[in-house]
């Protein structure tokens, strides 16, 4: 296919669209914008449907073979045409439209000591993206993302998880179903609130385990909290009476790390 120079081309506005969280649901695509989240992608297997690039913005010399492997998927476009499509300040010239997956509590696989992680209501896709980063990094076995206000696929998603979002189990379920499955795993629920004696390095994290962590402004609600059968604190010892989620989370997930090895 020949460049595209026109920013009416259907085919960049049909993909600009899915900035918007209607289109995605709607049409049940998503975009991956970046080297590395579009590399991790492709090497996790998920399918492009198209990919947009434009050799202005590339910084690397690797682009090329993300390039062949979408094949003719491929379409260049002009520098004021790729900045059209990108959501970030400095692009790097490389943008796919793939189509979602959605996972589900029954495509977790039975294991012996499993790790889990539940991230409650979370509102900011930065935040949801950062915990996906942080899972992975943790060896987590699978991220189980309950009555979401963000959607998975939202791009500020992809690109704060650096692709981890295609590395990782990620499952979407309601909490209630969540907490059955738990249950019936014997699987442990780990959650953390000021209001704890205990604090988190105290705690027993060694057995199956789900640390569940919850919304930036109101915490973890109150179905989660009496599910908890271990409740722990982390030590505020400044003026702030709270971590951001993101960062709480990976306190707690790499001292069950520490603690399981």
């Amino acid at each position: 296919m020949d460049k595209i120079t026109s920013l009416q081309n259907p085919k960049i506005k049909d993909a600009v669209k899915l900035q918007d969280r209607r289109a995605r649901k709607e049409t049940d695509l998503f975009l991956i914008e970046g080297y590395r989240e579009l590399k991790r992608a492709i090497d996790s297997g998920r399918k492009i449907e198209t990919l947009f690039f434009c050799r202005d913005f590339f910084l690397g010399t690797n682009e090329d073979e993300l390039i062949d492997a979408a094949g003719n998927r491929a379409i260049e476009c002009t520098k004021e045409v790729f900045a059209k499509l990108s959501y970030r300040d400095r692009p790097d010239g490389l943008l796919a439209v793939s189509p979602q997956i959605h996972l589900h509590l029954i495509d977790i696989p039975s294991m012996k000591n499993p790790f889990l992680l539940i991230a409650e209501s979370i509102e900011k896709p930065g935040n949801l993206g950062t915990i996906l980063r942080s899972a992975d990094a943790a060896g987590v076995d699978a991220v189980i993302v309950c009555d979401p206000t963000t959607d998975i696929h939202n791009p500020n998603v992809v690109r704060s998880s650096v692709g981890t979002l295609f590395t990782l189990l990620v499952i979407e379920a309601k909490s209630e179903e969540a907490l059955v499955f738990l249950k019936e795993n014997k699987i442990e629920v780990a959650a953390a609130t000021p209001h704890a004696k205990v604090e988190f390095t105290e705690a027993n994290l060694k057995g199956p385990l789900a640390i569940v962590v919850g919304t930036e402004q109101y915490g973890l609600s109150e179905t989660w909290m009496k599910a908890a059968d271990i409740l722990v604190r982390i030590p505020m010892l400044g003026v702030a009476d709270s971590l951001n989620v993101a960062s709480a989370t990976t306190l707690l997930l790499y001292e069950a790390i520490r603690q399981r090895r």
